[in-house]
Order: structure tokens, then sequence, then C-alpha cells
């Protein structure tokens, strides 16, 4: 079988990754299968994160600077896929002590982590050959044919049984299932909101934030947010989930705040934004707030982008995952853990419906194949769009909290949270649902049901 993943960020590389191990067993057509990933930057390690720049990357992938929290049901996900892999990841961030445990299996803690550092350990267990850096401007998705794929510098198309568009919220893949639109029917929308964030060094707060804690505050005029976002060198436990590590050398912070129009990356002055971010929190009375302002520097801005739902992800093996078929807020803590959930369903049901489809064959032909991919895609839309449609209602409602209020709704907003203190199985309730979320138990019932 011939695939073709386009995106080479998170979701892309973790594709490859679950991909490679499901269907391991190789098609009794062609022998084996060819998977390739698309990616319009280079990605290649060699680079340092203080040498990339927009030739290089772009914010959906590598840019270095953006925190993010992977909860225990995406790090289970890395888990199941290579123990090695998940170590990897956690010896790159840092645990938070808000322990999820149903009763029988201790789940890690979330873990909060810069993105590079999450990509990179996912990019370096991705042969280099196997991802090619060029852009892609169409994707046709054919019911009876292979997929098509056409490239910017006009090289000839290239073929595919399969495409798994982890193209990002302005994806190219999404069009393909979308083919009588003269335009993108489901744009993305600008939130209102914009994030800025970056490092300081530990040592000027460790005697301030008590380790294991991810903290957020929220104010009339923004939010605030900071993190421990690495372990130290020599913890003896650095690369478990499951334990709290003395901090590394840098904590992460992050503000988020409304701008009504969405920012222009190349005309933003980056001083002004520091100038106005410590005057934003400037009276601020929290001494970690006031510790951050006066060291921070910006270098980059973050607009939250989301999409509409979608009404489908798949369509003629054009099959979506991650931001490209559902870009969720940060307030959802669930952007990186639902996309590595998406792949993980798909490559799982996927390689079911390929067992099933040749259990009794000698050789699979390409409509068997075609078929045995579209009952795939269909199980995985039908078993992830509720899910990820429910986390991103609540997400959006959260999300609010961040815009800039009157002082009337300012106080409101505060007996709200001081009421929600005193039910607080309530909101622990809504996260634990997500955070105790088993992929892989749901696609073992897909199947089960579908047998």
């Amino acid at each position: 079988m011939k695939i073709v993943i386009i995106g080479a960020g998170i979701a892309g590389c973790t594709a490859y990754l679950e991909l490679k191990k499901h269907l391991s067993r190789p098609t009794k057509s062609d022998g084996s299968h060819d998977i390739t990933i698309y990616e319009a930057y280079n990605t290649n390690p060699s680079i340092t994160p203080d040498e990339r720049i927009d030739e290089h990357t772009h914010s959906s992938t590598l840019l270095v600077g953006g925190g993010l929290g992977l909860a225990p049901n995406g790090l289970n996900v890395l888990k199941r896929l290579d123990e090695e892999l998940l170590k990897d990841v956690v010896r790159g961030g840092s645990s938070s002590d808000d322990n999820v445990n149903n009763g029988t299996n201790r789940s890690p803690y979330m873990l909060a982590t810069s993105r590079h550092s999450l990509w990179a350990a996912l990019r370096g267990r991705i042969p280099e050959h196997h991802i090619i850096h060029k852009r892609i401007t169409q994707v046709i998705a054919r019911s009876d044919e292979r997929n098509l794929i056409h490239f910017a510098d006009n090289s000839s198309p290239v073929e595919a049984d399969l495409v798994i568009g982890a193209d990002g919220v302005r994806g190219i893949a999404k069009r393909a299932l979308f083919p009588d639109a003269k335009e993108d029917p489901y744009p993305p929308n600008y939130e209102g909101l914009v994030g800025v964030g970056g490092f300081i060094p530990a040592a000027d707060v460790k005697d301030l934030v008590e380790p294991g804690s991810m903290n957020f505050i929220f104010g009339g005029n923004g939010f605030f947010g900071y993190f421990f976002s690495e372990s130290a060198v020599s913890a003896a436990n650095r690369d478990s989930p499951y334990h709290v590590s003395e901090p590394g050398d840098s904590l992460a912070w992050w503000s988020t705040y409304e701008i009504e129009e969405c920012p222009d990356r190349e005309t933003l002055d980056m001083a002004d934004v520091t100038r106005q971010l410590r005057e934003r929190h400037a009276n601020w009375t929290e001494p970690v707030v006031q510790k951050v302002i006066q060291s921070l520097q910006v270098k980059n801005m973050y607009p939250t982008w989301t999409l509409p739902p979608l009404p489908t992800w798949e369509r003629d093996g054009v099959v979506l995952v991650g931001d490209a078929a559902h870009a969720l807020p940060p307030s959802s803590g669930q952007g990186s853990s639902q996309a590595l959930e998406d792949v993980e369903a798909f490559a799982l049901l996927l390689a079911h419906c390929l067992d099933m489809g040749d259990a009794h064959r000698d050789e699979v032909t390409p409509k068997a194949q075609k078929n045995a991919i579209k009952a795939a895609a269909s199980q995985y839309v039908n078993l992830r769009q509720p899910h990820v449609n429910a986390i991103l209602e609540f997400a959006q409602k959260t999300q609010n909290s961040k815009r800039e209020m009157g002082i009337f709704k300012e106080y409101a907003m505060y007996a709200v949270m001081k009421i929600m203190g005193f039910f607080p199985s309530f909101m622990r309730n809504k996260i634990r649902a997500v955070a105790e979320y088993n992929i892989a138990d749901n696609v073992t019932r897909v199947i089960t049901n579908d047998n």
C-alpha cells in the first residue's frame, strides 16, 4: 500500500510511527507498505532550535517557545506506541502531580513540555529519506483509483492509496473532502485571542513555585500561566511520568489576552508587544507574574485559531487527523493529546480492516484495499467526532474567561470561580473523564461490535 502523510508535525510524525507499528505485516498484493511524509518546511534535526527561521519551520510544527501539556490519555498513547519514546518525551518535560487514578491502574501525571521537545522525540525516530520537503498544492480524492497529490514545483503528481492530512488548521488535504466547493467551506476562525510566552531561568522563581504544579491566574484583562518546563538532569526519576522530579533550569510562562484583529506577524513590533505585556500585568500582585514580566523578552505571538466542526474527516481514502480535523483552543489542554488519539485510533482500525480483507484471500486487489481504507476511515470518524466535539464545546466555555471584561463582569467571574471552589468535583470530573479516556479500549469496542 502506498501511503502519503502530509505534514511532519506532531500528528504527522506520530501517524508515521503508528502506521509502521500496526501495519507491520505486509499486504499480500505488493509485499510492503510504502509510507512517505511530505512537509513544506525543512525538518532536518541538524538545524538547532536557535537557528530555525521561517524558511525552516512554521508555528504549527517546530517553533520554539511554545509550551504545551500532554494529558494522561496522550501519554498513554505514547506508552502503547513505544515505551522508550515515552521516556524520551518525559525527559524533555516536567510532570505535574495532578494524578488521575481510576482505582485499578495508575495513570501518568500531566506532562508540561515544549512543543519542540515533543516533536523532536518523534521526528528523531523517522528515517531521513522518508520525509520529502515539497509543498503540496492540491489533493484529489478518487473513489475507484489511487488518490492524487500535486506539488507547487510542478513536478509529476504522486498517487497514493491513502492520504493522511496532518497539515494543520490551514491544511490543503481538507479541500479534497469538499471537491465541489470553489473556496474552503470551513475556513479556520481567529478566536480574537493571542498568546505570548517563553522561558525564564527557574532559579529566579524556585522558592515561589511548587515542583509539579501548573499554575493558572485569571484577571480582568487576560490570563497568565506558568510551570517548570523540564526536570533536573540529575533527577533519579526524570524519565518517569509517574513521579514529580526536581525542577530543571527553565520555567515556561504564557499570557493570553484579547485582540480584536489578528496580528500580522510580518509587521509585529515585538518590543512594543513586550512593553504592552508589562503594562497589562503591572498591577497583578502574584509574585511569579511580577518576576516574569521584569525579565521577559517576547519573541513570538500565537493567535488562537480553531476550525468549525467539519461534517466529516474523510473521503475516498483522504483522512484528516489532529488540527487538520479539529483545531482545539489551548484552553482545552488536549490539542496534542487528541492528535495522538486520532492517529492511534485510525492505525488500529486500518490494521483491523486490512486483516479482515486479507483473511481469505491470496492476493488483495486494489479495490479491496480501497474498501478497507474506506471502512476504517468511516469507523474512525464515527468514533472520534463526538468525543472531540464535546471537548471543543467545553474548551470554548473556558476560553471565554481569558477575554477582557468590565469590572462587574470580572467580579462576577471571580464569584463563579469561588463558588466552583466549593464544588471541585464538578470541574475535576469533566477533566478526569477526558484524561482517563483510553482510545485503544474504545477501538477494541468498535471492532468487537463490528464483528
